[in-house]
């Protein structure tokens, strides 16, 4: 077994260098707020001389090239600093992301794929809940009282995914968060920081007609038949995909039935029409699909039947059965599979919406 077998051997789905480690994560339903994919930028860094801090929050798994080597060394894909010598500079180092979405964080994995004799022996992470627009160098110097703990100070493993759950009794879980701080303690290299949580939008930007589904709205997936392929938040994601791989795609189905998604829309809403695109799907869009909505209490309502689609295509369709009914979810069925790019809902909330809203906020 060579090095590089033995490590993609020894990577496991969670490290269990730490009591804090939570072996099956619920949290990994929820989207990754911190991810670049939603807009989420590493603002600062103390230290990046090996390796550039942005590859934090990178949306893809960390990649690994044992022959690239650069002019600082060898090239990872992840954030990786200086040593530090105590009599030098000491302390440790600390890197800094802005949310793409701020929200009500239920769990942070950080990832070391790939360092094995350069990970850093300990971590922490905060959290800080701060809306104006501040500089990195302004949020470097925001006083340590303001940061709140997300994950205690911990050890952990070379070449490991480490899950750590926010539980519900954590004061955290109260504390909507805009910014995180990963500490690495004194210094080494992390390859992603996943930070995943509920959106809490400001409810102030959600006024009349919206897309009632966007992650960035408040949105989120609730279930998924089959992700073979991709990841289904991706349908959700801001902006129109750039290529296939950034929608979501299901494995070919080989027996009865269909694929599907729930999305939770961002509250109580009258859902007014949708969108299902199909762009970069060419020979692999299904062949028809049907929307449901789901009420408070669980009803199913039509909001458009069973209808042919085309490959790399955007439908619209305007809502006429559901037209003024409250719905909480929306189920978006592929038949019998195949991929989509984005789905767009657009609607209004209603009072009670937009009043759960503001509570979270």
């Amino acid at each position: 077994m060579t090095d590089i077998d033995r490590i993609n051997h020894n990577r496991g789905p969670v490290g269990e260098a730490s009591s804090q480690a939570d072996a099956s994560p619920d949290f990994l339903r929820f989207p990754d707020l911190a991810s670049r994919a939603l807009a989420g930028s590493v603002v600062w860094a103390t230290d990046e001389s090996f390796a550039e801090r942005e590859n934090l929050i990178m949306p893809h798994e960390p990649r690994f090239d044992p022959a690239e080597f650069g002019n600082k060394g060898k090239v990872y894909d992840g954030w990786e600093t200086r040593r530090r010598r105590h009599d030098e500079i000491g302390g440790y180092d600390s890197a800094i992301v802005r949310l793409g979405v701020p929200g009500h964080v239920h769990g942070v994995v950080v990832d070391t794929a790939w360092f094995t004799g350069n990970y850093p022996p300990e971590v922490a992470v905060w959290g800080l809940t701060c809306d104006d627009l501040l500089s990195g160098d302004e949020l470097g110097a925001v006083d340590d009282a303001e940061w709140f703990p997300l994950v205690e100070r911990t050890a952990v493993l070379g070449d490991t995914r480490h899950a750590f759950a926010v539980h519900d009794d954590s004061p955290a879980r109260d504390r909507r968060v805009t910014h995180v701080r990963l500490d690495i303690i004194p210094d080494g290299g992390v390859a992603r920081l996943r930070v995943h949580g509920e959106p809490s939008p400001d409810p102030r930007f959600l006024t009349g007609t919206v897309d009632l589904a966007a992650t960035e709205n408040g949105g989120r997936v609730v279930d998924c038949s089959n992700m073979f392929y991709s990841s289904p938040d991706q349908i959700i994601g801001p902006g129109r995909a750039a290529n296939m791989g950034g929608g979501w795609e299901n494995a070919r189905r080989r027996t009865g039935g269909n694929d599907h998604v729930t999305v939770r829309l961002a509250g109580e809403s009258v859902v007014e029409w949708v969108e299902v695109d199909t762009s970069y799907f060419v020979f692999n869009a299904p062949g028809d699909i049907r929307l449901t909505g789901i009420t408070p209490d669980g009803a199913e309502v039509p909001v458009v039947a069973e209808t042919r689609v085309l490959p790399d295509t955007r439908h619209r369709f305007l809502v006429d059965d559901a037209a003024g009914v409250p719905l909480r979810d929306i189920r978006l069925d592929v038949i019998p599979d195949g991929g989509v790019a984005r789905l767009r809902v657009w609607g209004q909330l209603t009072d009670a919406g937009l009043d759960g809203i503001r509570r979270r906020w």
